[in-house]
């Protein structure tokens, strides 16, 4: 199995997170939203698998490159 770790396309804020470590993902699916300029950006699976870990919390700001997940594919 591989690990696929989905990083922050932007520095902003997690809005919401709205997938759970253990939940089942296909490619496309939101797994959370982040907020940067008052926009939402939803942060999308890149690949199907299963969420291995969640590493950012709700109202956690990230960087730019900043690790937000693990996929187990």
């Amino acid at each position: 199995m591989a690990i696929h770790e989905v990083k922050s396309d932007v520095t902003g804020t997690v809005w919401q997170v709205e997938m759970a470590a253990g939940d089942a993902v296909n490619e496309g699916d939101v797994i959370m939203i982040l907020e940067s300029m008052k926009m939402e950006i939803p942060v999308e699976a890149p690949t199907a698998g299963r969420i291995a870990e969640i590493v950012v919390q709700p109202e956690e700001s990230v960087d730019e490159e900043q690790v937000l997940c693990r996929i187990e594919t």
